[in-house]
């Protein structure tokens, strides 16, 4: 009887050590991040002048197509531009329906919504073939599901008028019964490029380098089947319902906490940018242990915007010279305009005309020589040639003041300038550079400035959704992928 109480307690003894050690290996599951490789890709031209240009141009109208907020309200589209002109950083996606085709999505922090192209797909004016899934068969969303006023945004203030136009006969509205009526189609306009797009739900994994399982069940997305000059998906990272945190958060609780990526270095003509460019889901804890100082500044609440990521912008040292922002990009004013959006769908940095004409006349007093003939051609509006090494121009450090206190970063050379190289026919084989800053004009309605990727290259850019705020630490990204694998 003995021997038996002995065992007996030691298979319990046994169990709960079991119970424990699982318990604490579900803890330490549940607390790690999830990291994501990122690849680069830019449009290809036969001259860095024209590769500019298009950036140039497309972040122009990016810029411009944030600021008709009203309009598109009214209209119930989401703007942005032809992403796979501008190229970015792309990450992978693998649905249950397809589980032997990857496909590869803009990472944009500017939008919400996560969709690709599928087939049947047609698209005007694509230059590229695209990759293209199948749909889930019998997987469509729901007009009742609230994954279906999201993708349509603020056009149908009342959901029953989305099941109405799916179809669904009164009497099954009023009773909520519609369950059975698939979301109508949802239009996105992108600048000079749209789509026609449904949602479906289907299992989706993602590649990772950490030991987290990759798997998400019920995973919401557009299936686009009409495109003019979208030869590429877009993977929504901007606050909603449909962006790929927010629907990764249903299975991993810790991306609830906010997420992190860091692009490439502008340091060695930003060689690290194709393999060292990551997206960390969930923060990490470094308990004191990083060497890496953030500054952070607070994220504004803005109702008219909600999809965006949007900060304050206080001023830009030129050198010793500080420069004082307008209002316009220091906050959100009551009507919902005004702020500065972090936008990683976004290649150049816009300023207000005033701010931008301030930044540019410090610049030119340090009397490096213009190159016009190069202004003209790329539309980079203040470039200057220089000899030998880009790093070693003479201008001066230029700093960002963001609100909050400590929310200066110093922004590298390799990141406001740009090395431009002469075409073969130009009479002036000499090398420039020119700013990634934008003259974005000073017409009221909307943001007041975009912080677009050039400026945040070999930056970890943190969105800290618990508490809020944005941060920025200066750190070589490979460096930090060695941390967190």
């Amino acid at each position: 009887m003995n021997l038996l109480l002995t065992l007996g307690s030691k298979i319990m003894v046994s169990m709960l050590l079991c119970f424990i050690l699982c318990f604490s290996s579900l803890s330490v599951s549940l607390s790690e991040v999830v990291v994501l490789p990122l690849t680069h890709s830019l449009p290809k031209f036969n001259s860095t002048q024209l590769l500019f240009k298009s950036l140039s141009i497309h972040s122009s109208i990016r810029f411009q197509q944030h600021r008709q907020k009203k309009q598109n309200q009214n209209q119930g589209q989401q703007i942005s531009i032809p992403l796979s002109e501008v190229g970015g950083y792309f990450l992978s996606i693998t649905t249950g329906s397809n589980p032997s085709k990857s496909i590869s999505l803009v990472m944009d922090t500017g939008s919400h919504i996560v969709w690709y192209p599928c087939s049947p797909y047609k698209c005007f004016r694509c230059k590229t073939p695209p990759t293209l899934l199948k749909p889930p068969k019998n997987a469509s969303v729901s007009c009742n599901s609230p994954a279906c006023p999201a993708a349509h945004h603020s056009k149908f203030p009342n959901p029953s008028d989305i099941c109405a136009i799916a179809g669904c006969p009164i009497k099954l509205i009023d009773n909520s019964d519609c369950d059975s009526y698939s979301c109508p189609p949802f239009y996105l306009a992108y600048g000079d490029g749209s789509i026609i797009a449904r949602l479906y739900k289907d299992s989706a994994s993602i590649p990772t380098s950490s030991s987290v399982p990759s798997l998400i069940p019920n995973f919401t997305f557009g299936c686009a089947h009409k495109a003019i000059n979208e030869e590429v998906g877009v993977a929504g990272f901007g606050p909603g319902l449909l962006s790929l945190p927010s629907q990764l958060a249903t299975v991993y609780p810790q991306v609830r906490k906010g997420f992190s990526y860091c692009l490439g270095d502008s340091s060695s003509n930003n060689s690290e940018i194709p393999s060292s460019s990551a997206l960390i889901l969930g923060l990490k804890d470094d308990s004191g242990n990083s060497s890496t100082e953030f500054a952070y500044t607070p994220i504004l609440d803005n109702p008219s915007h909600p999809y965006y990521y949007m900060v304050g912008l206080e001023g830009i040292s030129v050198g010793k010279k500080y420069i004082a922002a307008p209002e316009l990009v220091k906050r959100v004013d009551q009507n919902g305009d005004g702020g500065t959006v972090v936008d990683s769908g976004s290649t150049m940095t816009m300023l207000p005309k005033s701010l931008y004409d301030s930044l540019v006349a410090e610049l030119d007093r340090f009397n490096n020589e213009r190159a016009k003939v190069v202004e003209d051609k790329s539309v980079l509006k203040r470039c200057y040639y220089f000899d030998g090494d880009m790093m070693k121009m003479n201008l001066p450090a230029v700093v960002l003041h963001f609100v909050g206190n400590g929310s200066s970063v110093t922004i590298p050379r390799g990141n406001y300038l740009v090395e431009i190289y002469p075409e073969k026919n130009d009479t002036n084989q000499r090398h420039s550079a020119c700013l990634t800053f934008k003259n974005g004009g000073d017409k009221i309605g909307g943001p007041g400035a975009i912080f677009g990727y050039f400026m945040q290259l070999g930056f970890e850019v943190v969105y800290d959704l618990v508490n809020k705020r944005i941060g920025f630490g200066k750190q070589p990204c490979k460096a930090l992928l060695d941390k967190v694998k």
